[in-house]
């Protein structure tokens, strides 16, 4: 019987007293793209020459100052893109190129090749430091695997000084599979290629810490991280990196809670591409510190414009739950989240000054301006919202304000609908839906017209006399009325012909659609049934916001014969 039939919990870290999770971000790392390599790679179909270019482009005007753009020996291909940038002058002045090779003495000269020319970059050599890697794949010792790593490196730094270039370019050094390897075999390792490197600053030297194959959790790699810190003698003039897979699906929280631990600089691409299930999503892991308040020097102000090019590129949609650039990140269905947020939204600066910070409002953690979203993009309705949703759409897709009476009443409306049609519904849809049943009604009474008549000099100049014509059921109907305005006035007409006797009129708004010469006026009117107390409100919709009034109270009556 095989014993070894099941996994293991993989052995904690010998830290002692760590430190890291009393401490707080308070810098940006630096951000290193590897888009256009370890990304690459991993692309069903990979980019051509012209693609990495304007991916490339794309990369700098987010931001980033490390990009790593290939692995020259390893392709024609990608040996001339690196030279194409160099020669044609596409790197910008403050970016530094990285090009990776392994620790092989014609590649690491194909690779020095490349480079010549540039003003700055970084030639990153990586040996496969764990013992899975030595004793399957290299059938080495470990002392012959640190070996290669400071044999290559002596190589790198012969052909960087034979091509007048040892000034140009830093060294970064991986121990692929960090998280799987003895770590105090592993820091033996790291300090022996610095000697062999001989760093003239921290920038000239980088030592990336890979969670390679993501087996551990996240903590782990937080205290590797910081027992590397503390036990790499040349600290002080190594810059230590990250580059954490997302097998497990922790990268990103990996990679938060490393640089708590002490590290300084960050390696991954755009919405996680990469082998398996991808490297770190920087576009996350940058934002998820912009919005605690650090400035990490990536701009993705234009998300939505980002996420289309990689997605036109690459030839992989973003999930539409991704964090920040997803479809329905910014989106509520549920109906109490959307009336919570359609009132943080209306009260967001008074929540500003509450809690002294920029941004605060139920159930979105970012401002959606700041990734280049739109509020009409927030609330979505379908079964499961409630009232609030579907009055926050017609308020920010329309302008129109309902009194706060109708939002239960059109709620169930629209409810009922997504019920029996069980799908999204469409602000358009909301929006008919209202003035079908609340707007202009005029059945059985059909309002035609109020028009003021001219009379004898009344006591009181606000009284206002009106004629009142309307149909009820095809019969036409004329009556007089006169009030301190045309409402009451229609309605003492109404009641001469006893046919308001039954109700109050307990409530009258208006509002203006629109500022322009077309512009048209919405009146909101609600009356009481005197027989069993019951309120109903009617909308008017007219150019004129005296017709307006009428129609509403019209609209009233009307569905109250209806109930």
């Amino acid at each position: 019987m095989n014993k070894y039939t099941g996994y293991k919990y993989p052995e904690s870290i010998p830290i002692k007293n760590r430190d890291w999770p009393d401490r707080v971000i308070q810098n940006s790392p630096v951000w290193c793209s590897v888009d256009l390599r370890d990304g690459n790679q991993a692309l069903p179909v990979p980019m051509n020459p012209a693609q990495k270019k304007e991916y490339f482009t794309m990369l700098t005007e987010i931001g980033f100052k490390e990009i790593e753009v290939s692995f020259p020996s390893a392709s024609e291909d990608d040996f001339r893109f690196v030279r194409n940038l160099i020669e044609q002058n596409y790197i910008p002045k403050d970016v530094r190129i990285s090009v990776l090779t392994q620790a092989r003495k014609h590649l690491i000269e194909r690779t020095v090749e490349s480079l010549k020319g540039v003003e700055k970059g970084i030639l990153h050599l990586y040996v496969a430091a764990s013992d899975l890697h030595a004793n399957i794949v290299f059938n080495k010792s470990r002392k012959e695997v640190i070996q290669m790593a400071v044999d290559g490196t002596v190589l790198a730094v012969k052909a960087l000084q034979e091509a007048g270039m040892r000034d140009k370019i830093s060294l970064e050094f991986s121990p692929e599979e960090f998280t799987d390897c003895d770590i105090d075999y592993v820091i033996d390792m790291c300090e022996k290629v610095k000697e062999a490197w001989n760093p003239k600053s921290k920038d000239d030297f980088i030592v990336n810490l890979p969670a390679t194959v993501e087996r551990r959790p996240p903590n782990h790699y937080a205290d590797m991280i910081e027992y590397f810190c503390n036990n790499y003698k040349y600290r002080g003039i190594t810059t230590v990196s990250l580059h954490a897979h997302n097998d497990q699906g922790c990268a990103v929280a990996a990679t938060e809670l490393a640089l708590l631990a002490g590290a300084d600089r960050v390696e991954g691409t755009l919405f996680g591409h990469g082998e398996r299930t991808g490297n770190v999503d920087i576009v996350t892991s940058s934002l998820n510190l912009f919005s605690r308040g650090i400035d990490t020097g990536l701009d993705f102000s234009s998300l939505p414009d980002i996420k289309k090019t990689v997605e036109r590129i690459s030839g992989l949609e973003v999930h539409p739950r991704h964090p920040y650039a997803g479809n329905l990140v910014f989106t509520a269905f549920s109906g109490s989240h959307q009336d919570a947020i359609r009132k943080g939204l209306q009260a967001k600066d008074r929540a500003s000054e509450l809690f002294k910070t920029k941004w605060k409002v139920p159930y979105l953690h970012i401002d959606p301006n700041d990734v280049g979203k739109k509020y009409e993009r927030l609330i979505r309705i379908n079964s499961q919202s409630g009232k609030g949703g579907s009055v926050y759409v017609l308020e920010e897709d329309y302008g129109i304000k309902l009194p706060k009476e109708l939002h239960a009443e059109l709620g169930s409306i629209v409810q009922k609908f997504a019920d029996e049609h069980a799908t999204e519904i469409r602000s358009s849809e909301i929006k008919d839906m209202f003035f079908e049943h609340f707007v202009n009604i005029n059945e059985p009474y059909k309002f035609i017209s109020a028009a003021v008549v001219d009379s004898e000099p009344q006591e009181d100049p606000d009284t206002v006399s009106i004629k009142l014509s309307f149909e009820y059921n095809g019969i036409r109907n004329e009556l007089a009325g006169t009030g301190n305005g045309p409402i009451s006035a229609v309605v003492a007409a109404l009641r001469s012909d006893n046919m308001f006797n039954d109700y109050l009129l307990d409530d009258y708004q208006e509002q203006s659609l629109g500022h322009s010469a077309d512009a048209t006026a919405l009146a909101y009117v609600r009356i009481k049934r005197v027989s069993d107390e019951k309120t109903f409100y009617g909308v008017g919709q007219h150019s004129n916001i005296n017709k307006a009034a009428v129609m509403a109270l019209f609209s009233a009556i009307n569905l109250s014969i209806r109930d």
